[in-house]
């Protein structure tokens, strides 16, 4: 048991940081010196995964501890109102602060979340969000998708000037709070999201020669299955690159993986100068992953490992965690973790489990990692379990994917055709319906997002009008194309 003066913990999360774009994850080149030394004498999830890759329903599920398919926030128009109650609420009405500094992507300021206070929030465009996504029978084309390609470059953009200011008011946070008992942090970056904008001083760490293609970015190398098709119909990003933009953008994006690494070790050094560090629960994820090129595929949205896959790195003082857990996870644990670190019990009806747990006991490989999409893009809904190296992807009307993650990390081969491996095939589905009844829950969210457009003029209206692509920064206004 923890043997701490203090109830203190601080949760760090990322936007769009893949679970494999990290050093200690394995990744060949992206530099991410300071989490790769965290990890290395703390806890590593090995196995973590977001409960839905693309920002509103991700960050429901890790605020209400619940899956996308109970929260109903389907997709990046149906924001996070407060309703199901998360840990956030629990924790403020026992009395403990629970404060945001960042990005929260919630409907707006007004609506109760749980939250004492938050500072320098982000939330969906005019409290609404973006309706084109909840566009699906049939999917429309993206044309703001463009702009990933034309906003490539090295420099500073309003996002890396949004992160320094996160930064810096979360570290005079903990300064200003280090003598305080009873507190929750939540401090939420937008890198490496796109715009693929990298500030010099990290994009100098690589060369562009050094920068291999995306797996998989030319066609003729890939045997796509319909669903990831589709998506790509209708963002077409990688209709606008060549082989040297890719090269780019890559390198971008690494700058930005290194510039989030920066601003963690800043956090980690302000723990550590308020003599915090033997007390405070510190955790770094990210809401989803990225595909990073590739698939030609930019962006969240599928389920390969790329997206859906998020760092889990832990620091609990007083705990005996392993370094290294391969246990399946999600964020959804994390509402659990913070319940039992600030000494309350968790609610029976959560799926999640403390990682605080977990990480003491040994790796559980018949345990259960749940992910869902029913976002833009989504000709119908997808679903991904995750057990032991074992992964399936389910498509509602179309054939699944099943991928043996300890023989096949990049997810090259497809298990799931010729009937070879049909009892692993059974298997999952059968943990996957034992969660949800994936064809119920597709119309489900398909009636939600129906009503959603009906009270906003329609199909046709919201096609019109068109999307904007990422969520401004505070006091920038979205541009619609």
């Amino acid at each position: 048991m923890q043997n701490r003066k203090k109830r203190i913990a601080i949760v760090v999360m990322s936007d769009e940081h893949s679970g494999v774009a990290m050093g200690s994850a394995g990744h060949p080149w992206i530099k991410t010196p300071h989490l790769d030394a965290f990890s290395a004498s703390n806890t590593r999830f090995t196995s973590a995964y977001t409960n839905s890759p693309i920002c509103i329903p991700a960050r429901a599920s890790f605020t209400t501890g619940l899956y996308t398919h109970a929260t109903r926030n389907w997709c990046n128009g149906l924001p996070y109102t407060g309703r199901p109650r998360g840990w956030t609420h629990l924790l403020r009405d026992a009395g403990c602060d629970v404060t945001s500094i960042g990005k929260l992507h919630f409907r707006n300021e007004v609506d109760d979340t749980g939250f004492t206070r938050q500072l320098l929030p982000m939330h969906v465009v005019n409290g609404v969000g973006d309706l084109l996504g909840a566009v699906r029978d049939p999917l429309p084309v993206r044309h703001k998708a463009k702009a990933l390609a034309e906003e490539i470059g090295i420099g500073e953009s309003t996002y890396t000037q949004y992160d320094r200011a996160i930064a810096a008011e979360s570290i005079r946070w903990i300064q200003d709070h280090a003598e305080q008992d009873n507190w929750v942090l939540f401090s939420s970056f937008v890198a490496p999201h796109f715009p693929l904008i990298a500030p010099e001083e990290f994009a100098a760490l690589y060369r562009l020669e050094d920068i291999p293609l995306p797996k998989l970015s030319r066609a003729e190398d890939r045997d796509d299955h319909p669903w990831i098709n589709a998506l790509r119909d209708c963002f077409r990003h990688d209709s606008y690159f060549d082989e040297m933009l890719r090269k780019r953008a890559m390198l971008s994006y690494a700058g930005l993986c290194s510039f989030m690494d920066w601003h963690f070790q800043q956090i980690c050094d302000a723990i550590e100068a308020a003599g915090l560090a033997e007390e405070a629960l510190l955790i770094y994820t990210a809401d989803h992953g990225d595909n990073m090129g590739t698939r030609a595929l930019w962006g969240k949205s599928t389920l390969y490992e790329e997206s859906a896959r998020v760092p889990l790195l832990v620091r609990a003082p007083g705990r005996n965690m392993r370094q290294v857990v391969a246990t399946p996870a999600t964020l959804a644990d994390v509402a659990p973790t913070l319940m039992e670190w600030m000494g309350l019990p968790a609610p029976a009806e959560w799926p999640g489990r403390s990682l605080l747990s977990i990480g003491e006991s040994r790796d559980d490989h018949q345990r259960v990692a749940f992910s869902e999409y029913h976002a833009a893009g989504a000709e119908t809904g997808a679903y991904m379990v995750r057990q032991g190296h074992w992964k399936l992807i389910y498509y509602v009307g179309m054939a699944p994917q099943l991928f043996n993650l300890a023989q096949d990390p990049e997810e090259l081969h497809d298990l799931a055709p010729g009937g070879e491996h049909a009892t692993v095939l059974k298997q999952l589905t059968v943990e996957l319906r034992r969660i949800v009844d994936p064809e119920a829950q597709d119309r489900q969210a398909k009636s939600d997002q129906h009503v959603l457009l009906e009270a906003h003029g329609g199909r046709d209206a919201v096609v019109r009008r068109g999307g904007f692509g990422a969520t401004p920064a505070p006091g920038v206004t979205a541009r619609f194309a």
